[in-house]
């Protein structure tokens, strides 16, 4: 009699353990995504900028960050071979979008000798979404290019 007890809450225990797995191994839910209707939220202690007005790149961008753009808007000779490719949004951290909407590029870091973590996404053909990641995908910051480009 004790046999099917504890057969019946070795099944119990397993059937538990295995929801929990489950439930732990969902993604969580987006770090940051702007609104869909409208331009991005300002980061920050940034000042917002009316669309279309022109202005700079956002201050949190790196240096790096105005090379990379400028290549994107020029369809440029990209320094790897990835920039340029599909960004599959597996997590779920932007916006749902068709696949092949988004983007990938490298934004370089001095003094490191593999790409590093840090990205510009962008999503549309030409771009008309654009991200930021330096924690390889954990986060986004979603930021405006003005029309000349910002690095003026």
């Amino acid at each position: 009699m004790r046999k099917p007890l504890l057969l019946l809450t070795a099944v119990i225990v397993l059937v538990a353990g295995l929801w929990a797995m489950r439930a732990l191994q969902q993604p969580p839910p987006p770090q940051f995504a702007p609104s869909l209707g409208g331009p991005a939220a300002p980061a920050v202690g940034e000042e917002p900028r009316q669309p279309g007005t022109g202005g700079t790149l956002p201050a949190f961008l790196p240096p790096e960050a105005h090379d990379t753009i400028a290549l994107i808007q020029r369809n440029g000779r990209f320094p790897h071979r990835q920039d340029g490719s599909v960004f599959g949004n597996r997590e779920q951290r932007l916006p749902q979008r068709p696949r092949g909407y988004y983007r990938e590029y490298t934004v370089r870091t001095p003094d490191l000798g593999h790409r590093g973590a840090r990205r510009i996404v962008t999503g549309g053909d030409p771009p008309e979404v654009w991200y930021y990641t330096d924690d390889h995908y954990e986060t986004f910051r979603g930021f405006e290019v003005p029309a000349d480009g910002g690095t003026r």
